[in-house]
């Protein structure tokens, strides 16, 4: 028999993943890390901490299936974008990595954008500079840490640096290096003219293959760290939302997947390279080579659900752990208690500002429309209402640059809420259907070793051979409902840009002088 080891090195935790060569998940094994906020807004962690996790899930995940380690044919990396790790030119780590959920960068931003022009951004990279970025990061380190930036030698990613150490090699693949606004997306190569602009030299960045390509093999080092047999092939891989839509079938034009976990992403692959002229969506190379992806993120999805279960539902919550049941379950009874629409109570989804449509980090979450008929039910639902409508924001704007929908696919913790699938339905008035596979981004990753190690002919062969649909929701009634509040929410944002400007400006002044 033979096997696959998909690896994930996520915001959370390092989890490790094997599958037969049919697509059985055999077993999975997580090793958790911490995360570090230094100051507000701020988002670090500790590269160690990702490859101490993924050697012990590694060995975990040996250890439980007793698989012997020359039986697995190919290991593919996949994790969080967009992650600036540093390394000097014994790849001895300079400073911890500055995160994809940092949001100290928006003067670089905006520097950089000032400087270069945003037409001339767009032209290159086919996407704006943004706070999450990896560009604005480097730009950050040179002008406050220019003691540290110094010393750079190489740069790379976070799901990289776990490469480096499991390889000894520096190197990444197209989707992730998207996603740090120094890629020519269309031409699938590190952009010159963007990396001159910024006046760093191309040999610190990593060679870039396609996703499904062997880059490396397992070192003697890397195989003694995790148990892994030396000169096992490790491809490419893919960053998490690229390897999620190979995990979940998504790799032809028509079929789109809504993933609502902490933060939601719409993903549509495309035949063509087709960046938004605007900017709203992010274009980025698919982890299925020759195809591209059109993709909306939008920051707390399920992510305000937590909220509201944490500042709001703690009573509902708590009971509902100490009986042995799911902590959200008693909210979406509640929720489903209010009618669709929520009697016009609108919630703006914003708890960490937003990427998709509008990449502002100021803008902030916001009730609208709250009477004295609006209760418990009527909050908890419009939370659930709101993040629909967000995530619709990036499928218009697909829509509109001529993305066929036929068919959605939800995936991520919200979808398992029968509820909430039927609101997205309705929301959307399109079919949502789930599929078969449920380990995400760490599934499409092993899919991915699959195909460079021969096991599959190529990425829509291994789909085929995997993933199947097992849920169907289609609209009900209430997509009429949500038609007419759709425009009011949309309203809402324009409306209020000009008060979070200002709410920023007054929150600064207070908290610096405190």
């Amino acid at each position: 028999m033979t096997y696959l080891l998909g690896i994930d090195v996520g915001t959370s935790g390092s989890k490790a993943l094997l599958t037969d060569d049919a697509g059985a998940v055999l077993a999975t094994a997580t090793t958790a890390y911490p995360m570090f906020t230094p100051r507000p807004l701020w988002a670090e962690q500790n590269p160690d901490d990702w490859w101490t996790a993924t050697a012990t899930s590694i060995r975990q995940l040996l250890d439980q299936t007793g698989v012997q380690p020359g039986d697995i044919a190919g290991v593919g990396l996949t994790g969080q974008m967009h992650g600036l790790v540093l390394l000097d030119r014994d790849d001895q780590i300079l400073r911890p990595c500055i995160m994809w959920n940092d949001q100290r960068t928006a003067a670089q931003c905006a520097a950089l954008t000032r400087k270069i022009g945003s037409d001339r951004i767009l032209r290159l990279t086919g996407n704006p500079i943004l706070p999450g970025f990896t560009a604005p990061k480097i730009a950050w380190v040179r002008q406050h840490e220019p003691d540290v930036y110094v010393q750079v030698a190489h740069i790379l990613l976070p799901k990289d640096y776990v490469r480096l150490r499991l390889t000894g090699a520096h190197a990444t693949e197209v989707s992730d290096a998207s996603g740090t606004s120094l890629f020519d997306v269309g031409q699938r190569r590190w952009s010159e003219e963007m990396l001159a602009a910024m006046d760093i030299p191309i040999e610190w960045m990593p060679v870039c293959a396609e996703s499904p390509d062997v880059t490396a093999r397992i070192s003697e080092a890397g195989a003694a760290a995790t148990g892994l047999l030396a000169g096992t092939p490790v491809v490419g891989g893919g960053g998490d939302q690229a390897a999620q839509a190979v995990g979940t079938g998504i790799f032809r034009e028509g079929v789109i997947s809504v993933t609502v976990g902490t933060s939601g992403v719409v993903f549509a692959s495309t035949d063509t390279y087709r960046p938004e002229p605007e900017g709203r969506l992010h274009a980025f190379c698919h982890a299925v080579p020759g195809k591209w992806h059109l993709m909306g993120v939008m920051l707390s999805a399920g992510g305000s659900f937590r909220w509201f279960r944490d500042a709001l539902g703690e009573p509902e919550s708590g009971a509902a752990l100490k009986s042995g049941r799911d902590p959200y379950e008693p909210l979406v009874e509640l929720a489903a208690q209010a009618p669709a629409g929520c009697e016009g109570l609108l919630f703006l989804p914003y708890l960490t500002g937003e990427r998709t449509p509008h990449p502002d980090p100021e803008a902030r979450g916001v009730y609208f429309g709250l009477t004295l008929r609006h209760g418990k039910s009527h909050m908890v639902r419009a939370v659930l209402e709101g993040v629909s409508y967000g995530l619709k924001d990036s499928l218009e704007l697909m829509k509109d640059l001529g993305v066929p929908l036929e068919q959605v696919r939800g995936s991520g913790g919200g979808v398992r809420s029968a509820l909430w699938r039927q609101i997205l339905a309705d929301v959307f008035d399109t079919e949502l259907v789930t599929v078969n596979t449920t380990e995400g981004a760490a599934y499409g990753a092993a899919l991915l070793a699959g195909v460079g190690a021969g096991v599959y002919a190529d990425v829509p062969d291994a789909c085929a051979k995997t993933i199947t649909t097992v849920d169907q929701v289609v609209p009900g009634c209430d997509n009429v409902v949500y038609a007419d509040y759709y425009p009011l929410y949309r309203s809402l944002y324009p409306a209020l840009k000009p008060a979070f400007d200002a709410t920023a400006g007054v929150v600064a002044i207070h908290m610096s002088g405190s």
